[in-house]
């Protein structure tokens, strides 16, 4: 009985995250918002890609708003700040993930008729975020080369999630004496047919690229 009432606490939970994922949905397309939820492990460049690519907004006039999801802190919201797009810091406290709740509450702080694009930065996890679903168009899942050739075949999941995935910090891979083709091929196959970019965000290599696939 007791794992009976776990799996419909569980299904409830979920069901009641996607409808007020469908509302914020709803509402960025509304305003005419196209939305991303980047997921990635801590340390895996998504706060540097973003700085990127809002720098590319800015330069092509494209109004950007993004929402920086962490456990704790305020580290991620400074920097990309620094770029000079709408930004709000969103904590989960101790979640390892955000969920639709939370970011229907931080979207009620955006003017969102100043918007063309939301950036959201989910919580530093390769797990978590794959079962809660925010209302964006699209999950871009990143995964760095420093993080080893073996982390998409272990978290297939998540990656066959991902609308697109990125391999990021390429720069290092001869250093670190990993081969991103591997992770090319192993993003192949759990998600055939997703587009796979390889960046390096520091130098802005592959940024534009991301870019173009994410339909910005």
């Amino acid at each position: 009985m007791h794992k009976v009432v776990d799996v419909q606490m569980g299904a409830d939970l979920m069901e009641a995250n996607n409808a007020i994922a469908r509302d914020n949905h709803t509402l960025l397309k509304d305003h005419g918002i196209r939305s991303y939820d980047l997921i990635g492990s801590i340390g895996s460049g998504k706060t540097l890609l973003i700085e990127a690519m809002v720098d590319i907004c800015n330069e092509k006039g494209i109004k950007a708003g993004v929402i920086c999801g962490d456990v704790a802190g305020d580290d991620d919201f400074k920097r990309v700040s620094d770029h000079g797009v709408t930004v709000e810091n969103l904590n989960t406290g101790k979640e390892c993930h955000l969920d639709a709740h939370l970011v229907d509450h931080t979207l009620e702080k955006f003017d969102l008729d100043k918007l063309d694009i939301m950036l959201i930065e989910n919580v530093g996890n390769l797990v978590c975020p794959g079962d809660f679903w925010l209302g964006t168009d699209k999950r871009v899942a990143v995964v760095s080369v420093t993080e080893g050739d073996d982390m998409i075949r272990k978290h297939p999941v998540i990656f066959g999630l991902a609308d697109i995935i990125v391999i990021n910090k390429v720069d290092l891979a001869e250093v670190i004496e990993v081969d991103p083709q591997v992770l090319v091929s192993d993003a192949a196959r759990v998600a055939p047919g997703k587009p796979v970019i390889l960046t390096d965000a520091k130098r802005g290599r592959g940024v534009e690229e991301l870019m173009a696939a994410m339909g910005i």
